[in-house]
């Protein structure tokens, strides 16, 4: 099947490892993005209020990809959704590709923020959720995807420190542990978190359903993080 066969087609969790083949370079951060893969599928084909036809709604659900390097995982996605053509795909990371190494929020559709420089997004998605607050807009949950690396840089402590007494519960985090951070923290990520009044839950960042299940989590007057763990980054 062609890439222009493809066209309107339904694509399934299955179809991800070929539609990140076609994604070739040097640059890839392959290991980064597979960490990524099912945390992704499981909230856009399950979890997130967000389409194509509902990319100016208001009140849609906002997903903010925090951990931007090695994007190749969320292009993925993003084109099984509808956001993207397939027959961008190839051309990441070229000169002349919306794609690039790191997504721009101006170029690729449904990308809410750019991103890649690392502790930027959690602390985004604080601020996205006071606004929507402020506007009165008690529907749209705020998600934000980050690395366990990331929880290095002192912006997210700030974050994570602001966003528990504030009371954001349309904030959800999930954080992906493939055990590349550089500090460990006593009784693990989601201790850190709890200790500044978040709701937490560890699961298998393999499983579909314990990711489901974890991302649905009733979580009242508290915002809420999802530590899925995968196998450690070789290398």
């Amino acid at each position: 099947m062609t890439i222009t066969e493809e066209r309107g087609r339904a694509y399934t969790h299955a179809d991800l490892p070929r539609l990140m083949g076609l994604m070739t370079g040097d640059e890839k951060h392959g290991p980064a993005a597979t960490s990524t893969l099912d945390v992704l599928w499981v909230l856009y084909d399950r979890v997130l209020r967000v389409g194509p036809e509902r990319a100016a709604d208001p009140d849609r659900d906002r997903f903010l990809l925090s951990k931007g390097h090695g994007p190749m995982a969320y292009y993925a996605v993003l084109a099984a959704k509808g956001f993207v053509p397939v027959a961008w795909l190839p051309g990441f990371g070229s000169y002349d590709s919306p794609l690039g190494h790191h997504p721009d929020r101006v170029l690729v559709p449904g990308a809410e923020i750019g991103s890649g420089s690392l502790g930027h997004g959690l602390p985004i998605a604080v601020g996205t959720a006071l606004g929507l607050r402020a506007q009165g807009r008690t529907g749209p949950a705020v998600w934000v995807l980050v690395g366990d690396a990331e929880l290095d840089e002192g912006s997210n402590h700030e974050a994570i420190a602001f966003a528990g007494p504030t009371g954001l519960e349309r904030l959800h985090t999930v954080v992906v542990d493939n055990a590349s951070a550089g500090h460990a923290r006593p009784g693990g990520i989601a201790a850190r978190f709890e200790a500044a009044g978040w709701s937490a839950v560890t699961v298998d960042g393999r499983d579909h359903e314990a990711l489901y299940a974890a991302f649905t989590a009733a979580h009242p007057g508290r915002p809420h993080v999802v530590v899925a763990r995968v196998e450690p980054k070789s290398g």
